[in-house]
């Protein structure tokens, strides 16, 4: 599974991004999809995972209200809406697939390259 993460950018404080993460491959449909962002000199955190259905979701208690996963299995593509976006929030932002519902990095498979979003205050 190849993973491409794309939408972030530049908003300020108050505003609100889409992020997309196409997967290629035929398999999409049977992971589960997650996303985790990492802030200059911090570790890589999770922020949210949907399951293959998409009938679980969990979230970051940081992004909980604001963030929204989702997934469209017809286009091969895993969403994730941020709202309300916070100074805190800015971070480079990676997709990656597995195989369990996890908050894990560890039982990631596969991550796409990642995509910054900066939010100004």
């Amino acid at each position: 599974v190849q993973l491409q993460a794309c939408g972030g950018g530049l908003v300020q404080a108050g505003g609100s991004l889409r992020l997309s993460c196409e997967a290629s491959g035929r398999t999409f449909s049977s992971y589960t999809m997650g996303w985790f962002r990492q802030a200059p000199g911090k570790e890589r955190e999770f922020v949210s995972a949907i399951s293959w259905s998409g009938s679980t979701r969990y979230y970051a208690d940081s992004v909980k209200g604001r963030f929204t996963i989702s997934r469209d299995n017809a286009k091969n593509t895993v969403y994730l809406q941020m709202n309300s976006l916070k100074p805190e929030d800015t971070a480079i932002y990676y997709c990656a697939a597995g195989k369990v519902m996890a908050t894990s990095s560890k039982l990631y498979d596969y991550w796409g390259q990642g995509t910054q979003v900066t939010v100004s205050s």
